[in-house]
């Protein structure tokens, strides 16, 4: 048991989660990042394709240059970035190791894995939120044709696809399986394209709208879906369409039970954002924190790599103060 004690546990393997734990071998804390999937879980399941909406400085962690000639980055060059982050300074992460459970007893957290048992004086949560889909709750969202998540537009070529939602995730899908032949029609809730969607793909989908290419049905919602077709309830009416795949790219939440199970106070109301001090990043939980988007709860756009990586900063220091008060 002695080999798994750290000063520190990091839970999650995102670009967040390998800040801090470069902040913590600056302060010379022990620590070990354990992540459920592979490298940076969250970018590689990113479509393959996509495109940061962010410049490639404001995706830098410990002032590493992150150097591309492109004026936005990419998935695959992000991916790079982290990956050779990680083995040039040779960052302590066990990959493919879920957390199941954390504790805490006598002033130690007991981590819990799918593998192993390792105790440490202080955990932070970088878990993110892209795990867990936002459901459509209706009959068929079962069915193997309806996707969560989008990756590869060519699977959809010579489809009749629906797509689900207005944001980036939903537009890049819908822009990037039509000019791959698919059949696309868009289904929004509300009564029009997101104003977050990317400021050079907003004109792109509303001139494809325009010109008849990608259909559109707002102040919409899918109420059925079969092997077949799809049912949409509009302003008109209700709406049924012949239908191959659906990718209801709905949006995604925290893990909000693992975050309560480890004594986290959650709010019962949207947006649900987890306890915690925005000067620390500290919980409820003394020697718990949260770094990241998974501090925004529902408000999933609150909170991205350029504006949350110097929440690894907060934690290493308030942590660094409490090493030294324990010496005074």
């Amino acid at each position: 048991m002695q080999d798994n004690h750290y000063d520190i546990i990091i839970v999650g393997g995102g670009p967040i989660g390998l800040a801090c734990a470069l902040e913590a071998s600056l302060n010379n804390l022990s620590y070990v990042i354990l992540e459920k999937g592979c490298l940076v879980n969250s970018l590689y399941h990113y479509p393959q394709n996509m495109t940061f909406f962010s410049s490639s400085d404001r995706l830098e962690i410990g002032d590493i240059p992150f150097v591309t000639t492109l004026p936005k980055p990419k998935r695959s060059e992000a991916l790079e970035y982290y990956r050779r982050i990680q083995q040039k300074f040779k960052l302590n992460i066990k990959l493919f190791e879920e957390v199941t459970a954390i504790d805490k007893h006598n002033d130690i957290f007991n981590t819990k894995t799918t593998k192993n048992i390792y105790t440490s004086k202080y955990v932070i949560i970088a878990t993110g939120f892209y795990d867990i889909p936002m459901l459509l709750n209706i009959p068929g969202e079962n069915l193997d044709k309806v996707k969560h998540y989008y990756q590869d537009p060519h699977y959809y070529a010579n489809q009749k696809v629906i797509v689900v939602g207005a944001s980036n995730s939903s537009i890049d899908a819908a822009l990037e399986t039509f000019r791959k032949g698919a059949d696309v029609t868009l289904v929004i809730r509300g009564k029009e394209i997101s104003p977050r969607v990317k400021y050079w793909v907003k004109p792109d989908i509303e001139n494809r709208i325009l010109a008849g290419e990608i259909r559109v049905f707002y102040n919409s919602s899918l109420s059925e879906i079969s092997e077949s077709h799809a049912h949409i309830q509009t302003q008109d009416g209700e709406v049924i369409l012949e239908n191959d795949f659906v990718l209801a790219l709905t949006g995604y939440k925290p893990n909000f039970k693992f975050l309560k199970s480890a004594g986290i106070n959650i709010a019962n109301e949207s947006p649900c954002q987890p306890e915690h001090d925005p000067d620390t990043m500290e919980t409820n939980v003394d020697g718990l924190y949260l770094a990241g988007v998974v501090c925004g709860g529902l408000n999933t756009h609150l909170w991205f790599i350029e504006n949350s990586r110097i929440h690894a900063q907060q934690i290493l220091t308030d942590i660094k103060q409490k090493e030294e008060n324990l010496l005074s």
